[in-house]
């Protein structure tokens, strides 16, 4: 056994539970935990369990990626939703365009261009890639 391992290895049992996700159970725990730390750490580089901080969300999103896949959403859909949040029509949404070019794009017959993408993010305080 390297040396690297003999200094793990009385540590594992302490740093496990932190480090794997076997079942929900240990998935919720971690969830709670990196919640409990960004209250904690925030985005303070230099606070000295940002890193632990920064690898904990590594392990969760590559757990939340097997187990829990995001489902495809296109531009039309996302604005579909958060026109459906806001309790918008077609015609209030000027920034688009007329109420046909926003139908055109609910329908999926046009695609959301650069100007509009910009303009929707502005508006709904969202980054313009949750459109793309």
């Amino acid at each position: 056994m390297s040396v690297m391992m003999q200094e793990i290895q009385p540590h594992w049992s302490i740093l496990r539970p932190f480090l794997t996700i076997q079942n929900e159970q240990d998935y919720d725990r971690l969830v709670n935990q990196l919640n409990e730390l960004l209250d904690e750490v925030g985005t303070d580089e230099s606070h000295p369990l940002y890193e632990f901080l920064d690898t904990l969300g590594t392990i969760l999103h590559a757990y939340e990626q097997a187990h829990h896949p995001m489902p495809g959403a296109s531009g039309a859909d996302v604005l579909d939703f958060l026109m459906e949040e806001h309790d918008l029509r077609q015609s209030d949404l000027p920034e688009i365009g007329s109420q046909g070019v926003v139908s055109e794009i609910l329908s999926q017959k046009r695609e959301l261009n650069v100007r509009q993408i910009r303009a929707l993010a502005a508006r709904f305080h969202v980054s313009p890639a949750v459109f793309l």
